[in-house]
């Protein structure tokens, strides 16, 4: 005869914390506590350097006031003012062709770059990774500075290379048809860096075994990127959309440096009004009451750019 050896399931062990329900929320307590003295920071800051600020900025915008006198109420005036300163809106406007000039080409190159990058060997990968972000960490300002030479009319470089096919010399800073056009070029250079490198950093979290799927299927670069590479970069290149979105219609410094907004006013983008405004006009209010308008066609353009773009992943 046989015999059979009953196997029995192995042991479960109780959680103390499951039987004591008491312990149980003295533990939630204190590891709460703990979490909210480590935010105790963060969010002090962000209350004193962001939301208050924000508020006060708020109610400055509903008063006629300026350094020299105590605040009175205006009630919706200052924004009735900017809302009919024909400045104001073409400001915005401007800007809007800025972000045209500047965000497509940017995410085209950066994508094209990023193909490069994670084709190629990891040492080549990471020479090719820091020559596109070096741009990055040099200032605005030189980089308008160097920008304003290359553009010089009578010295520039830009000016020398096409006079060696015989074109004469182009005022590319003190002509309105291409003074936009100008900026936009170091604007796009600045911003490419961090751009590529995000989408370096997406493209190498896609599997693998999708491309070879597709390659076993004889697809070619053209279709793996339009059937792969871009569904499965979706959030992300939604999220390059906005941010380049919004850091184009902010651009400052380099109208500042390079023209000051001229000529014309062709390079007077939405930031660079609202600190002229403010440094001439001793009244702030109207100031306020543009900053706080240019946030809602921030917000407005941004909410609508996710409502159009789908931000979920495909996976099919």
């Amino acid at each position: 005869m046989t015999s059979m050896t009953s196997i029995s399931p192995p042991a479960t062990t109780a959680d103390p914390l499951a039987e004591n329900p008491a312990r149980h929320r003295r533990f939630r307590y204190r590891y709460a506590k703990l979490a909210y003295l480590m935010l105790a920071p963060a969010v002090v800051l962000l209350g004193i350097f962001v939301i208050w600020p924000a508020i006060y900025a708020i109610y400055l915008s509903f008063q006629d006031w300026s350094f020299y006198k105590a605040p009175s109420f205006v009630g919706f005036q200052n924004f009735v003012n900017v809302l009919t300163d024909p400045l104001f809106s073409d400001a915005i406007v401007r800007g809007l062709k800025f972000v045209l000039m500047t965000v497509p080409i940017m995410l085209v190159l950066a994508f094209l770059f990023s193909c490069l990058v994670v084709s190629v060997g990891k040492k080549f990968a990471t020479v090719l990774k820091v020559s596109i972000y070096l741009p990055t960490i040099i200032s605005t300002v030189i980089t308008s500075i160097i920008f304003t030479i290359i553009y010089d009319y009578s010295g520039g470089l830009l000016n020398w290379l096409i006079g060696l096919f015989g074109l004469d010399a182009i005022p590319w800073l003190g002509d309105p048809k291409y003074a936009l056009k100008a900026i936009a070029i170091p604007a796009i250079w600045l911003g490419m860096g961090l751009t590529s490198l995000i989408m370096v950093s997406a493209m190498v979290d896609i599997p693998e075994e999708f491309y070879e799927a597709a390659s076993m299927e004889g697809a070619n670069w053209w279709k793996k990127t339009i059937y792969i590479t871009i569904p499965q970069m979706k959030n992300v290149l939604l999220y390059l959309l906005v941010t380049d979105f919004v850091a184009s219609l902010q651009q400052y410094e380099l109208p500042l440096v390079m023209t000051n907004g001229g000529p014309l006013d062709s390079t007077m983008l939405p930031n660079l009004f609202i600190f002229s405004h403010f440094r001439g006009d001793p009244t702030v209010g109207y100031s306020i009451a543009a900053a706080l308008l240019l946030f809602v066609v921030l917000g407005a353009i941004s909410a609508v750019i996710f409502r159009v773009v789908s931000s979920e992943k495909s996976v099919d």
